[in-house]
Parts: C-alpha cells; structure tokens; sequence
C-alpha cells in the first residue's frame, strides 16, 4: 500500500481535499506533521478526513466577526477567552474539528493557561464560528463534540444554531448576548467593513 506525504498535498484557497479510511491513529500523525503554523483546517469524522485551505473572503469574514464578538464582550465586561481555530478532538467519539474562531464565555475559567483542550476533561467552547463561504459546516462533529452554540455565516448572513435535546435548532437570538439584536448587529458590521472598511464599522 502507498503512503502519501501529506506535505505534498497542496489544497488552493477556497478547495478541500478528503481522504476516507483514515484511522485516528493516522490522524493525530498528520495534524503532528501539518504542525501548528498552517493555513489550512481540519475536521475529522469517523474515517475521514478534510484539509480545506480558507480564502481570502473566509479570513475577512472570520475577523471581523471575532472582531465583533471580542468588542461586545468588552463592552459588556464579560470575562472570556478567545481560541481562535483551536483543534476540539475526542478519540473516543472519533470526531475532530477546527472552527473558524471560538469563544469560551461561560466556562473562560476551564481554559485559562491552557495551551492544549482535552474534550474529555475540558468544556467544548461556548461559540464556535464558522465561515460557509467556501465550505459546509460539520454540524455533526459540532453536535457529537457537544459545542452550545454554533454560528453559522454565509453569502445570506449569520445563522444561529443551538443544541437542545442533542439537536442544532435555528436561533434569533443569542444566550450568551440576550439582549442584544446579534445577527442583524454582525450582518451590519460585516457588510460596512466589506464595503467601507473596518474602521468605518467600528
């Protein structure tokens, strides 16, 4: 059987590359060799695995939205920590996934100083951010990983989604900024920084 280096594999910005039949062994080998300072993500699902390298839109839309995020909290003196695309994996569940950006907000406390997560002792992030630009969320790996609260943003804007009942349930409204109109406010914020630039939205 042929081994590939995974370093010969070259995925342009806005494409995904999968490889299936992937053991998780053969997993936690490739994030090692990938290492820390890439491009690309990764989200791991029972066997398969893809490596999607984000565009230039997808990197836009992903600051400024953390951007956002990171502004409100500030403003509202809420205690946080921000993960960035942080790897969330359980072995057990033979699930991984990188979001876009992540935030812990209730559970900032669980994290602090730590430089890796263990999904088996650790709290999942309270929000995680993904850009469906030019790629699909993996609601599943979300669900199973047990992540509260996924935002989802694409051409059409910011799209909520909440676990209950173990099931991702579209959302108006934010738990973690009750009283504060969230997918308008980011639809607004992204729109006027793509347009006028970011000091403008701010």
């Amino acid at each position: 059987m042929m081994k590939i280096d995974i370093q010969k594999i070259v995925v342009p910005p806005g494409n995904q590359v999968l490889l299936k039949d992937i053991t998780w062994h053969e997993f936690e080998q490739i994030l090692e060799e990938l290492g820390e300072d890439r491009a690309s993500r990764l989200s791991f699902s029972s066997g398969v695995l893809e490596i999607m390298t984000p565009s230039t839109e997808h990197e836009k839309d992903k600051e400024i939205i953390g951007e956002l995020v990171r502004m409100l909290l500030d403003a509202l003196d809420i205690d946080f920590e921000a993960l960035g695309s942080t790897t969330f994996k359980s072995e057990q569940m033979t699930q991984a996934i990188e979001a876009d950006t992540c935030f812990y907000i209730q559970n900032h406390q669980a994290v602090i100083g730590k430089n890796r997560i263990d999904l088996t002792v650790d709290p999942p992030p309270d929000i995680a951010v993904e850009i469906d630009i030019t790629s699909r969320t993996k609601f599943e790996n979300y669900r199973l990983l047990g992540v509260p609260e996924l935002w989802r943003y694409t051409l059409k804007g910011l799209e909520i989604n909440l676990l209950q009942t173990g099931e991702y349930i579209q959302s108006e409204t934010s738990p973690n900024f009750p009283e504060i109109p969230i997918v308008e406010l980011i639809n607004r914020f992204v729109e006027k920084a793509l347009t006028q630039g970011r000091s403008q939205a701010v």
